[in-house]
């Protein structure tokens, strides 16, 4: 175990196996191809030297460092290739049976110290190392798409695994320039266990029709900052490839937001698997590609979206950060804001913070001192609600408090006059709530800004069952005017982005407590390997643990599925006051300011 891994072995050479070749050959290792298909093993070949060429196209490498490293690469189709090999990673497709006969296969080739490590990402590494001759020397090391890209490799150790080989390849992980995490055996490990509960989620919501495939990926790309929507994530896995993953989590888990959306196992029995078959929940330009066509569910760009009121100046109810980031972006947009508060001194004090705000803009060369100067100018601050008597559009971003909102509404229905739209920025709590506190229901609707409002550029639009089609159509045309990206949804608890995103936070904190892995290496596998912009510890502590609480209460009490609880931990954190950011301590433990 004290030598190097210096000849390896990669079983399998699809996409990932010829990528995870590269990456062992571009580090220095000799490596042995291996595959049944003497086409797969040649394409293999053109990869490589294809990837190296554009390499020093690139100046990345030199022309000496390329012919290297294509000599450290042969490919074979028989499997008595990898009888020298210090280590053997198998990547073949994702079946028991499969795996188990090269397991059993190479029992019979391999030396007595050679290392056998499984790329399985749903398949049980305890279950293929109890059918090896060695079970000691059997462990999962996992890579993430595309191998050459991409940081994670996930190091997964059963009940039988030797340490000594635990140990070889995290340092193997670590010399390829990778970020290895070592994890226990369990269906999808660190960042597909938390993965795929999402993608299925996104897929039932999907299938339920409560918003669109383009308005699902936009809000999550939009309002979490990732590099893919669910959808298309979807369709560049394989939709096949998903269900099998989800089939065998929900083996383990039996939650019921791990067990397969019926749409998965419909468009995965049709042929329609994604982008290698050319269409799933997308039609593709051809088998492989990732050039999205239009088919019969792409929405008109031309689309008229019917009648509409005029807009002219907007009122902001609230003087925290979020009303003052959401009269911000009306003004810059040119509209008239009127931003009241329950003081006029308040009122003023979230002037004074746009006006921070937009000097910042100035600093950064974003916008000139002139238009600096007139966007403020088009702030009234206010003292009271009265304020609103002309706007066109009163927009209310105060306390997440049904209570205080409905009271809210009550006086806006009695300030505003005939026609002006209302809107209520909730992320939690039931539009229709508010709109039944007015006599005029139909002028009620849902207008959910992301913070910080000036920077992110997603709204979710709530139509209720009561909401106008000319109000719905009003807002959807501001919007656009205040150059944001807004997506329809439904009223309903969570709508589109914390709906998805809580349920992850929620399970990532359960598999703390069950601790099956630290705060840091789930933090570390979900950017490294999901490319997402923040750890959901990280997300959690400046969310505040507190506001997080409450949003899985209201899921939880909306769809009443036991695998929506919030978890304990996250209910004793809370209790003890640990609240993330705002009060130094929360998942982590912050310097207070």
């Amino acid at each position: 175990m004290d030598t190097p891994l210096s000849t390896i072995a990669v079983v399998g050479l699809g996409t990932m196996g010829t990528g995870i070749a590269e990456v062992l050959a571009r580090a220095g290792r000799e490596v042995i191809g291996i595959d049944i298909s003497e086409a797969a093993a040649a394409r293999a070949v053109t990869a490589l030297e294809d990837a190296t060429a554009r390499s020093v196209a690139r100046e990345r490498i030199t022309e000496e460092e390329r012919r290297d490293t294509l000599a450290r690469f042969r490919a074979f189709s028989d499997l008595q290739a990898a009888a020298d090999a210090d280590l053997v990673i198998e990547v073949v497709p994702e079946s028991y049976e499969v795996k188990q006969q090269v397991f059993r296969a190479l029992d019979s080739i391999v030396r007595p110290d050679t290392i056998i490590a499984t790329g399985t990402n749903a398949l049980s590494v305890t279950r293929l190392a109890a059918d090896s001759a060695r079970p000691e020397r059997v462990l999962g090391m996992h890579f993430f798409n595309p191998a050459p890209a991409m940081r994670l490799v996930e190091v997964v150790s059963s009940v039988l695994t030797a340490p000594q080989a635990v140990a070889a390849v995290t340092d193997l992980a670590q010399a390829l320039g990778k970020e290895p995490v070592s994890v226990g055996d369990r269906p999808g490990f660190v960042a597909d266990g938390l993965l795929f509960g999402y993608l299925n989620q996104a897929a039932a919501m999907y299938e339920a029709k409560y918003a669109s495939r383009e308005d699902i990926d936009a809000a999550m790309r939009l309002g979490c900052g990732l590099p893919m929507g669910p959808l298309a994530l979807l369709d560049l896995i394989g939709i096949d490839t998903a269900r099998t993953v989800l089939d065998a989590m929900y083996a383990e888990s039996r939650d019921r937001l791990h067990a397969p959306a019926p749409i998965l196992k419909q468009l995965s029995e049709a042929g329609l698997t994604g982008r290698k078959s050319g269409r799933g929940f997308y039609t593709y330009e051809a088998p492989g590609s990732g050039v999205v066509v239009r088919d019969a569910l792409t929405p008109l760009e031309t689309a008229t979206t019917g009648a509409t009121r005029e807009v002219r100046s907007v009122g902001v109810a609230g003087s925290g950060t979020m009303a003052s980031g959401i009269a911000e972006v009306f003004a810059k947009a040119g509209y008239d804001v009127v931003l009241a508060a329950r003081s006029a001194e308040k009122a003023e004090t979230a002037k004074a913070r746009i006006g921070k705000s937009l000097a910042r803009s100035v600093e950064k060369g974003r916008m000139t001192a002139e238009a600096r100067e007139e966007t403020l100018a088009r702030v009234t601050p206010a003292g009271s609600l009265d304020a609103f008597a002309e706007v066109d559009l009163a927009v209310e971003a105060v306390a997440e408090d049904l209570e205080i909102k409905q009271q809210l509404f009550a006086t806006l229905d009695k300030v505003c006059k005939p026609g002006a739209v209302l809107a209520t920025t909730t992320s939690s709590l039931p539009v229709v709530a508010c709109a039944r506190a007015t006599s005029r229901p139909q002028d009620v609707i849902g207008m959910h800004f992301f913070n910080p409002a000036p920077a992110m550029k997603l709204v979710e639009i709530v139509r209720t069952v009561l909401t106008g089609d000319d109000v719905h159509a009003t807002v959807r045309e501001v919007t656009a005017k205040i150059r944001k990206h807004p997506v329809d949804c439904g009223d309903r608890a969570g709508f589109i982005v914390n709906a998805l995103l809580f349920p992850y936070l929620n399970n990532a904190i359960k598999m703390v407590e069950q601790h099956y892995a630290s705060l840091d290496d789930i933090d570390a596998a979900m950017k490294l390997g999901g490319g997402y912009p923040m750890g959901p510890f990280e997300l959690l502590d400046v969310v505040g643990l507190d506001v997080s609480l409450a949003i899985e209460r209201v899921l939880h009490r909306e769809f009443r599925d036991p695998g929506l609880a919030p978890a304990p931990l996250l209910e004793h954190l809370v209790a003890a006051g640990c609240l993330g950011r705002k009060t130094g301590r929360g998942f982590r433990e912050y310097a207070r300011r």
